[in-house]
């Protein structure tokens, strides 16, 4: 059973992907503006799939350290293809940090700069940081909520892995408290995994964290900080 109902959320998945996709390269051509919506869309239609097809339900904890509007900085921990949707729905402005190579899959990755989404060239090293940084400075000015994966990449759902240095410089450049963020996606929805298992997914907001002042010993201390944070268990929270 549990393999029949991933053949047809994977189905689902790809077939919405594949049409917006081309419903999107098309509007954004004409009306950049859209990108946005329709992005919010394609998550709304992915993760509506997810309850009726594999079982899965998502809930949110610690709703009220989300700002209902302005700049917000959020550092999340990062296991599925969930955790890179489930913020369109959750943010009105989200701009996600992500890397440069999605913006090479056809037709969807033209969809990511008009939708304000923030690009980061991962080998570009201290001028790729200062790009990000001042990206990200500038979305804060324009009222984003910025959501960054500090690990940089998806990790198993019992493993950290070490922290990237772009959230700190995110965090000094546009000075906005971080708000940590866990989730036991991949428990579910694991890496690269055909089988989707039924269950709960939680997603735990965190109180934020005070950006660092400044200066290699104050960027040492949030970063061990926020580790801690991000070591939390989300489904004993709340």
């Amino acid at each position: 059973m549990t393999l029949l109902r991933s053949v047809l959320f994977n189905a689902w998945f790809f077939g919405i992907t594949t049409v917006l996709s081309v419903i999107g390269a098309a509007s954004v051509a004409v009306a950049p503006a859209s990108a946005l919506p329709i992005a919010r869309l394609w998550a709304r239609l992915v993760l509506a799939g997810l309850r009726p097809l594999c079982g899965i339900r998502w809930e949110v904890r610690g709703r009220e350290h989300l700002l209902p509007e302005g700049p917000l900085l959020i550092a999340s921990r990062h296991q599925s293809a969930f955790d890179t949707m489930v913020w369109l729905l959750l943010l009105p402005r989200c701009t996600y940090v992500l890397k440069q190579e999605l913006t090479r899959i056809p037709l969807f990755g033209r969809m990511f700069r008009p939708a304000g989404q923030i690009v980061l060239d991962r080998s570009g090293g201290t001028t790729a940081l200062r790009a990000l940084a001042r990206d990200a400075s500038a979305a804060a000015k324009a009222g984003g909520q910025i959501v960054i994966f500090p690990e940089g990449t998806r990790a198993a759902p019992d493993q950290l892995l070490p922290l990237q240095p772009g959230i700190a410089a995110i965090a000094i450049r546009t000075g906005l408290p971080v708000t940590p963020v866990v989730t036991d996606s991949g428990r579910l929805w694991g890496r690269r995994a055909f089988r989707k298992r039924p269950g709960v997914i939680h997603v735990t907001v965190l109180p934020p964290l005070a950006p660092p002042a400044g200066g290699a010993g104050a960027r040492d201390d949030f970063m061990r900080r926020l580790a801690e944070a991000l070591e939390t268990d989300p489904e004993r929270c709340g």
